[in-house]
Order: C-alpha cells, then structure tokens, then sequence
C-alpha cells in the first residue's frame, strides 16, 4: 500500500539522510511531500519552504532536531498522520506524548530501513 509521506527538514544536499529518504520513498513509490528550509529540489520533487497545506498525509519523517520541531508541532497535528517516524537524532518525547493524545502513532525508528526490511 502506498503512503503518502511528509519529509520534515528535507535537504538537496546528497549526504543528507533526508535527501536519502526522499529518493528511497519516491524509488518505493511512496507520494512524498518535501519540506526544507529553503525552496529547491530533490530530483523531481520540489521542497517547499514553509508550511503547505497537503491533505491525506499517512505518515510524518522527522529530520528536524527536537528544538526545531517546536515551530512544527501544531501543523504535524493538523495534518492527522496515522504516524509520525523519529529518526535517529530526532527523538522528541514531548512530541511523542502530543502524537498520542491525538491519537497518532509515535515510531522511533529509520525510514531507510524501515523501507529496505518492508516493514515500511
């Protein structure tokens, strides 16, 4: 089943995990939303600056630090998530505890290899 994916704190620059997850999401054929803190682009896929109203998000992917997720918390709840994945470096439980009371699955885990073991 496909799954419409927010990337939070997408990057162009090729090292970047989230520049990974993008490429690795889209190659899976996984909808992706990028968001970045700068408008260009991840192959095809435009990264926005700011937040974009998107509907039917399955699932948010965290690259952002958990300071700089402050700014985000209201707009993630907004967008209803089934999930939101905490990649490593960005565990957040303060976020985590936001999710849950809105009824939204905190995942402590890597999209990467979530995606490579199918358990995406």
């Amino acid at each position: 089943m496909k799954k419409k994916t927010l990337v939070l704190g997408a990057s162009d620059n090729i090292d970047r995990y989230s520049n990974k997850a993008v490429k690795k999401l889209t190659a899976y054929g996984h909808p992706v939303v990028a968001i970045g803190n700068k408008e260009t682009s991840i192959d095809n896929i435009p990264v926005h600056k700011g937040l974009l109203k998107v509907d039917d998000i399955d699932t948010v992917t965290l690259y952002l630090n958990p300071q700089r997720q402050k700014e985000y918390y209201d707009y993630i709840i907004s967008l209803k998530p089934k999930r939101i994945i905490f990649n490593p470096g960005t565990e957040n439980r303060e976020l985590a505890d936001l999710a849950v009371k809105n009824n939204i699955e905190p995942v402590e885990a890597c999209t990467l290899v979530l995606l490579s073991t199918g358990q995406f």
